[in-house]
């Protein structure tokens, strides 16, 4: 069965929950997709069990801080396995042309040269483009440019091994030219910045983000049957839960989920 691990639910600047990454997992390989902001990622990697030499592939969104430097320490951290004999095989990371440049820039840049010495060896960063399929071990991925107004992001689509498409939309809005690929999905994870009902307090549309409301009223539209909400602020966390589904049953029929840091989800 796949399982997505929740590792962060938050945006950028939450303090009480960790920023928006997840995996996806058959029960044999893991996919990484974003890391979070810091190191972070490796004690929730530690706490949640996983097997990081079983993390052979990873997706990394767009360049911003709260997803981008988190994989950095990924990449330490795998490269120190190889060099100590405790990982085998490849560590992939896909993403967009410039964000690949970044990535590796900033690898070169922090990291200690046993490490960087791998990159391009058994360190992969490889570019994709809109539209084009990469197998990430047990997921082939559809990447896609979801045509963001800040900085160049993609998200993807994967069929699930039980059945059913599961498409991951990045971190900003909704926009028409992703339809194709987001129509008829079994399981959407968009982001939801904050209740619609607080969107003077938070802000969303200025930072280009979306409510509760906008999310839900997009996947009733798809005919999404599995919605999940996340990169939110953390404010409300402690009954976060409970205030986004009572909201997203107002304009969403289908099954709404609000994660939380840690949570496992069948698919």
């Amino acid at each position: 069965m796949d399982r997505l691990l929740v590792f962060g639910t938050g945006n950028a600047t939450v303090t009480e929950c960790y920023n928006t990454c997840f995996s996806l997992t058959d029960g044999k390989e893991f996919l990484l997709v974003d890391a979070g902001g810091g190191n972070g990622i490796l004690g929730i990697l530690k706490y949640m069990k996983v097997p990081v030499e079983r993390m052979h592939h990873a997706f990394l969104s767009h360049r911003h801080t709260d997803h981008m430097l988190g994989m950095v320490w990924v990449i330490r951290l795998i490269g120190t396995m190889m060099t100590q004999d405790r990982y085998e095989g490849t560590f992939t990371v896909y993403c967009h042309r410039e964000l690949a440049a970044d990535l590796e820039c900033l690898v070169r840049m922090t990291l200690d040269k046993r490490v960087v010495r791998l990159v391009g060896e058994r360190i992969l960063v490889v570019p994709v483009e809109d539209g084009e399929e990469v197998d990430a071990g047990p997921y082939r991925l559809t990447c896609f440019d979801i045509h963001s107004d800040k900085t160049r992001q993609f998200g993807f689509s994967t069929l699930l091994n039980g059945g059913g498409r599961l498409v991951f939309l990045g971190d900003e809005p909704y926009r028409d030219a992703c339809e194709p690929y987001v129509r008829g999905a079994r399981w959407l994870l968009s982001e939801a910045f904050c209740l619609h009902s607080q969107a003077d307090v938070f802000k969303p549309y200025e930072k280009y983000h979306s409510t509760v409301k906008d999310a839900c009223e997009l996947a009733e539209r798809m005919n999404i049957p599995n919605l999940l909400l996340w990169h939110t602020e953390d404010s409300n966390l402690a009954c976060r839960r409970s205030l986004y589904s009572r909201e997203g049953r107002m304009y969403y029929s289908g099954n709404l989920v609000i994660p939380d840091d840690a949570d496992i989800i069948d698919l």
